[in-house]
């Protein structure tokens, strides 16, 4: 079965693009925020962001850590500098420190989880001095795994980037012919020192992303995508991912009292009453 996750990325960049703007003008605003943490990810989202809006409406945050990797920082000041955006860091240490001392036993899950919501009560913070709205910076991947914070790295007003696999934004950083310390480095969320991305899934982008596409894309069962070359047990595996984490891919559910419950009844487009 041939599985092809090539994209047309000038395509894709003036789709992206054009839902940068729309969505963010619709709602009456100018500019945009993203959280800029060195990764690919987040420089593709806000390079995306710098060609809707213009470079001087797009604010890049940097939120490191006191464990968080020195090139990370440098590297998110590389892009922010490519891109011609203006660049505040702050330094969340002393923000989360005092909760981490509470349990003298507190797992990495744990810290990621605080650090990742950490980030977000700031970058919110900003948005509100900027006047701009939060740009996503999550993809495909990601999103279908579950390997996102509930309300850390999820939150955001909208997300260009979560119709694309790990291995098509790659593609995509490509053309937007990003710095190559970004585009060269093992995906890492920088939670703690030594942590990447495949290592904690324990499933490498480029084989779990093929067997996505089967599954979401071309809505294949998983007996198809065994007849096309991968292990029961794999499958399994990402099949229990992808259930398990759904409830992170919902509003939270509202328990139905009345005619018209929000989310049930009361379902009207985004731009309804703008």
């Amino acid at each position: 079965m041939n599985i092809d996750l090539s994209i047309h990325t000038g395509l894709a960049r003036k789709i992206l693009t054009g839902f940068i703007r729309s969505e963010i003008t619709r709602a009456g605003f100018s500019r945009a925020l993203v959280g800029l943490s060195g990764g690919l990810d987040s420089a593709v989202a806000c390079a995306l962001a710098v060609d809707a809006l213009g470079s001087a409406n797009v604010l890049a945050v940097s939120m490191p850590y006191k464990t968080s990797s020195p090139d990370s920082v440098e590297d998110a000041r590389i892009v922010a500098e490519k891109l011609g955006v203006p660049l505040e860091t702050f330094d969340i240490t002393d923000m989360v420190e005092p909760l981490f001392r509470r349990d003298p036993q507190i797992s990495n899950i744990r810290k990621g989880n605080i650090l990742a919501r950490a980030r977000m009560i700031v970058l919110y913070d900003q948005s509100e001095i900027w006047k701009g709205l939060v740009v996503g910076t999550g993809n495909k991947t990601e999103i279908l795994l579950g390997y996102t914070t509930l309300w850390g790295d999820m939150a955001a007003a909208i997300n260009p980037l979560g119709d694309l696999y790990k291995t098509q934004l790659r593609q995509l950083a490509l053309a937007l012919d990003l710095p190559a310390s970004v585009l060269s480095k093992p995906p890492s969320a920088d939670l703690w020192v030594g942590q990447t991305d495949e290592a904690e899934m324990g499933l490498k982008y480029d084989e779990v992303d093929r067997l996505l596409y089967l599954l979401v894309d071309q809505r294949c069962t998983p007996e198809e995508c065994v007849e096309a070359g991968f292990d029961r047990a794999y499958v399994d595996k990402v099949m229990t991912r992808m259930r398990r984490n759904h409830f992170k891919r919902l509003m939270p559910p509202i328990a139905k009292l009345s005619n018209r419950t929000v989310g049930y009844d009361f379902l009207y487009p985004r731009d309804w009453g703008t």
